[in-house]
């Protein structure tokens, strides 16, 4: 099966030398990314996949859009200031691109419908603020043997850890014991956007199979101080979650 002439012209500056082959546009098209939540780093990770054409992407957000989200949630607008964010994102999602589905759920996924949904997909980027939300899904990632980006902000630094189940240290070996969590952490809306957009790049190198992902490693990127670090991580043998892989 082939690109459509449409498709051809949606993605034609992505495709071809140095970029996207047409292979992995296909790879891309047959592709299912569930990324949650979707706001300041989710929202734009979401926003890349969906206009590079990756053919199926769930959202999971809960709560309504609130004020002070407005500094970094690039799916919201002031018009949604107290509705529901995850169906109003989605249908933002659908204006950029037709050609793929956007499927939205309205709560953050427990750890029963995590496993489900990681079973319906080929990666999960994970963008939660909380400690326990984000070694759920590295936990569901682990169990489906899909790979999982995970994502995370403060203040002015980003951090990303890129997991294939069984080969690199997945979430838990890096955090053995869950992180205290400060639930209204400061944070630039730009670091958000830049670690989302990050997050996606990664997805699409690993669905297409285009480049070399960032497998077994962490890219922390100091704003404040210009800085990027890559370091490389190592699996837990005793590790409760792929200890046993």
């Amino acid at each position: 099966m082939n690109l459509t002439p449409e498709e051809r012209e949606r993605y034609d500056r992505q495709v071809g030398p140095g970029v996207l082959s047409e292979a992995g546009q296909l790879r891309l098209k047959h592709s299912t990314a569930l990324v949650t939540r979707v706001g300041g780093m989710g929202g734009p990770a979401a926003q890349m996949l969906t206009m590079g054409g990756v053919g199926n992407v769930i959202i999971a957000h809960g709560g309504e859009m609130i004020s002070p989200d407005l500094n970094r949630q690039v799916l919201g607008s002031e018009s949604v200031v107290g509705q529901p964010r995850a169906p109003e994102f989605a249908a933002y999602l659908r204006t950029m691109n037709r050609l793929v589905n956007v499927e939205a759920i309205d709560h953050e996924p427990l750890d029963d419908e995590a496993a489900e949904l990681a079973a319906r997909c080929d990666i999960i980027l994970s963008c939660p603020p909380t400690f326990t939300e984000r070694l759920r899904l590295n936990r569901a990632a682990v169990m489906a043997g899909i790979p999982m980006i995970d994502a995370a902000q403060w203040g002015m630094t980003g951090t990303l850890i890129v997991v294939q189940p069984g080969e690199t240290a997945c979430l838990r070996c890096v955090y053995p014991e869950e992180p205290p969590f400060e639930e209204f952490f400061p944070v630039v809306g730009a670091i958000s956007c830049a670690t989302g957009a990050l997050a996606a790049l990664e997805a699409i190198k690993i669905l297409s199979r285009t480049g070399t992902p960032l497998f077994g490693r962490m890219l922390t990127y100091d704003g404040f101080a210009g800085r990027p670090t890559l370091v490389a991580l190592k699996r837990s043998p005793t590790c409760p979650v792929c200890g046993h892989l």
